[in-house]
């Protein structure tokens, strides 16, 4: 009984068949996933057009949540990460990164779409691609290649025989495990989330219309799990698009300074 209508959620459900498209290996096919990441962006680029459309001196309603969105990201991530000169160059790419994040990853809560694009590899990888050129980018530019790499995994001011063990160690750190983690952290999360929350909402729908009459009544549970993970995963989309943009400007900042290592 248990098993006979319930399905459960799947890594199936981020792979689905395509809707538009017949293109080699399927690189522009369009799918559910690629068409809400459209979507958003689309949703995004709208949303700044109309806050900033006819700028007020006294900002208010879609222009104020707008211009605290940003303030947010230059004061709290840009300046406070790399100093208001780098800082200020830095910001649209961040800024770009931060809101990019958060309204793909909001697509996971609003109704009929229900799902992040994020939570496929695609889209987190690109981002991290993104960061790891201006970060190596910044590094190169400022030391030189030969430089900025000896700088970013020798450790300096340690035993000649630790080198051995330190500078494999550090070169993985530093220019492998950095687009990696990025990547891996905003996919897993948004993933996770997603096949809790149809969990939570199929388990609901089980539980009220097909399973036996004595487990209707674990109906409410499910949905009132389901209504509580919603809201926490609100708060991860925040927090995923602020510790993404958060890192990206770190790396940036720790190439910019890679002779203090």
């Amino acid at each position: 009984m248990l098993a006979g209508e319930f399905h459960a959620p799947s890594l199936n459900d981020f792979f689905p068949e395509k809707i538009l498209g017949d293109t080699p290996f399927g690189l522009f096919d369009l799918d559910r996933l690629m068409l809400i990441r459209i979507l958003m962006a689309a949703v995004l680029v709208i949303v700044m057009l109309a806050a900033f459309r006819r700028p007020q001196l006294v900002p208010r309603g879609l222009q104020n949540a707008a211009e605290y969105g940003l303030v947010f990201v230059k004061e709290q991530i840009c300046d406070e990460i790399l100093g208001k000169e780098t800082g200020k160059k830095f910001f649209p790419l961040i800024a770009s990164i931060f809101f990019g994040v958060l309204f793909l990853n909001f697509s996971s809560v609003i109704p009929f779409l229900n799902i992040s694009s994020n939570a496929r590899v695609g889209m987190p990888l690109v981002l991290a691609v993104v960061a790891y050129i201006t970060f190596n980018y910044v590094g190169i530019k400022k030391y030189g290649f030969v430089k900025y790499v000896r700088s970013s995994i020798v450790v300096p001011n340690v035993p000649p025989a630790l080198h051995v063990l330190l500078i494999p160690i550090e070169f993985i750190s530093t220019f492998l495990l950095r687009p990696f983690t990025l990547t891996v952290r905003l996919m897993a999360n948004m993933l996770s989330g997603h096949i809790m929350l149809v969990l939570f909402f199929s388990a609901t729908q089980f539980f009220l219309f097909d399973a036996v009459a004595w487990m209707k009544v674990l109906s409410p549970f499910s949905l009132l799990a389901g209504f509580g993970f919603t809201l926490f995963e609100v708060l991860v989309i925040f927090l995923q698009a602020y510790v993404f943009a958060l890192l990206t400007a770190v790396y940036i900042g720790l190439a910019e300074h890679a002779d203090s290592h």
